[in-house]
């Protein structure tokens, strides 16, 4: 049987290697290495707001991956002067591919910048810089250093289903969720009061996170985004 293919949207970035200074679609392996481990095959997605619903044909799943802040003129914002690093067509790109894959009721799971990508695509809006509001670097003590601290999750989610009703996870961002989108319902936080994860209960799996469960050891929510997508797969097949 053939393995359900997830895609996995990809930054556009400088790079370099060997001899070569050239832009690059770009995503760190983990997030590969996670997806394969959960017996799919990875398809990376550049971003652009051309040809989504051939891209959305092609897969059984899709992970939005992490990255820089959201431009806040997508949700309607003045720009924080802490907000930086924004690319504008990755966020018209996403949001595209995200609204499709909703529709269709694909499998999503949506990571850190992806978990507000979700919230901004459903109306909602950020905190631009949360030690503004918890007072405390914690989700990002350290530029390009996981931080680590726990997570409170309701065990009637389907987030809790997978991951029980607490976890230790490895964040690194310094915005969050302010007002959440229609339909999305918050199903984790943090010690501070930071919205962790969103889920749709409508859809059959939508979930986002603000964390980074590739760069962990815990392994179960790929496991079960790929179960959906399998199962994705086959229904529309028959």
């Amino acid at each position: 049987m053939a393995k359900p293919l997830v895609g996995i949207t990809t930054y556009v970035e400088n790079a370099s290697w060997g001899s070569w200074q050239l832009e690059a679609a770009l995503i760190p392996y983990d997030y590969v290495r996670a997806v394969e481990r959960a017996g799919a095959r990875a398809l990376l997605v550049p971003p652009s707001a051309e040809g989504v619903e051939e891209t959305l044909d092609a897969l059984d799943g899709l992970v939005l991956s992490g990255g820089n802040d959201l431009d806040p003129d997508s949700y309607g914002a003045e720009a924080h002067q802490e907000t930086n690093g924004t690319r504008p067509e990755r966020d018209r790109g996403e949001l595209a591919l995200l609204e499709g894959a909703l529709a269709r009721d694909l499998p999503v799971l949506a990571v850190c910048r992806g978990f507000q990508v979700l919230n901004v695509a459903r109306g909602g809006d950020l905190v631009q810089h949360l030690p503004d509001v918890v007072g405390s670097e914690q989700h990002r003590e350290v530029k390009g250093v996981f931080s680590e601290h726990g997570v409170k999750i309701d065990e009637s989610s389907r987030l809790g289903s997978v991951l029980g009703d607490n976890a230790p996870v490895k964040s690194h961002h310094h915005q969050g969720v302010g007002r959440v989108g229609d339909g999305l319902v918050e199903v984790a936080w943090a010690d501070d009061g930071t919205i962790e994860a969103l889920e749709d209960p409508e859809r059959r799996f939508a979930i986002g996170v603000l964390w980074h469960p590739e760069a962990g050891e815990d392994q179960k929510l790929f496991d079960a985004l790929v179960a959906e997508a399998r199962a994705y797969r086959e229904e529309r097949r028959k």
